[in-house]
């Protein structure tokens, strides 16, 4: 049985992480720049063929993982080996980790492990990510990269404050931080007719998690600790598979900000009307798996929408956006859902 245990275990782990999370990611890489191009009125990527087929450009991230094995690793003089080499990781692997609590459709089979405290859980690794960027700067012996790890350090500290106040709402609406609970939750319905999802519930909650979690993303507007345009980032000594792993752990952050905001927000698997318990099984718990990854899809396009769309802030706009906007209007949601909750 432990052995069955164990083989499931690993087949949900490479299934999750590496086949849905991992994949997801680099498409990503081809949808915006596919998007941006749209967006600028141009082609996009459309070179990269296979036997002269180039399928809209699909095989760029195959050509970009090809080009990042055969560059050049550099490693700067003067820079601290053991953790420039480690930073890649401390920047992929929570990314990655956070995946294990996300229950994907009904029941554990979906869900790497089902834990209680779910949601604190994707609080406390996901709070380890900002020591891949801070160390990937630091370790460089760059004053530049320096100067991007110390903007993403403070920016990731900044929101993640505001990120975990804004599911606080969601938490005191469920009554639980169980994120197959949550979903479960919201299989339940308002007047009858109206889905209690999270987003019904705490609309206000939504739209400041996502504004924090982009900002905690570090993509545009939000891009400081990066400044693609300019002479600065953590990760600017970086090349070929370590740099790849930087760039592709953001991508893949995206599917996660993605993975949680549909869990939280959208109702996870669940389907208007259909099988709320998730007992049906068959083509219902096919059709809610699919629903799951059609929500996760959509929330990864409207991220990237939002990417091309508003220009980058000052960082003491950035700063000031953080502490003196988000952070009241955080505690403020809380604050009413608690008397909402209490009186009516």
């Amino acid at each position: 049985m432990d052995a069955q245990f164990l083989l499931w275990t690993v087949v949900k782990v490479v299934a999750i992480c590496f086949v849905f999370a991992l994949v997801l990611g680099a498409l990503l890489t081809w949808t915006e720049r596919k998007l941006s191009a749209v967006v600028q009125d141009r082609i996009g990527p459309n070179r990269a063929s296979i036997l002269g087929i180039r399928a809209l450009g699909l095989f760029h991230p195959i050509a970009d993982m090809l080009k990042a094995f055969t560059k050049e690793d550099f490693v700067p003089a003067g820079a601290n080996r053991v953790l420039f080499f480690l930073s890649p990781l401390f920047a992929m692997v929570p990314v990655l980790t956070v995946f294990a609590v996300i229950p994907f459709g009904p029941g554990p089979h979906f869900v790497i492990a089902p834990l209680d405290t779910g949601m604190l859980f994707v609080f406390a690794i996901a709070g380890l990510g900002i020591y891949g960027a801070t160390l990937g700067g630091w370790s460089s012996n760059n004053s530049f990269a320096l100067l991007g790890s110390l903007r993403a350090a403070a920016q990731m500290v900044s929101y993640e404050v505001s990120m975990g106040l804004n599911l606080v709402g969601v938490f005191l609406v469920f009554g639980t931080v169980s994120l197959t609970d949550l979903v479960l939750g919201q299989g339940d319905l308002v007047g009858g007719w109206l889905p209690k999802w999270g987003i019904v519930v705490q609309p206000v909650g939504f739209l400041l998690f996502l504004t924090a979690a982009m900002a905690e993303n570090k993509r545009a507007p939000f891009d400081l600790p990066e400044g693609e345009s300019e002479i600065l980032g953590y990760n600017l000594e970086y090349s070929s598979m370590r740099f790849a792993l930087f760039f592709l752990g953001e991508f893949v952050e995206i599917v996660v900000i993605a993975a949680i905001a549909a869990t939280v927000f959208l109702g996870g698997w669940q389907v208007p009307f259909v099988d709320p318990a998730g007992q049906a099984g068959g083509w219902v718990t096919a059709l809610q798996v699919g629903a799951f990854v059609a929500k996760v899809v959509f929330m990864c396009w409207v991220l990237m929408i939002i990417r091309w769309t508003l220009p980058r802030f000052r960082y003491d706009q950035v700063m000031a956006l953080g502490w003196k906007g988000l952070l009241p209007l955080s505690l403020a949601n809380i604050v009413v859902t608690a008397v909402v909750l209490a009186f009516v």
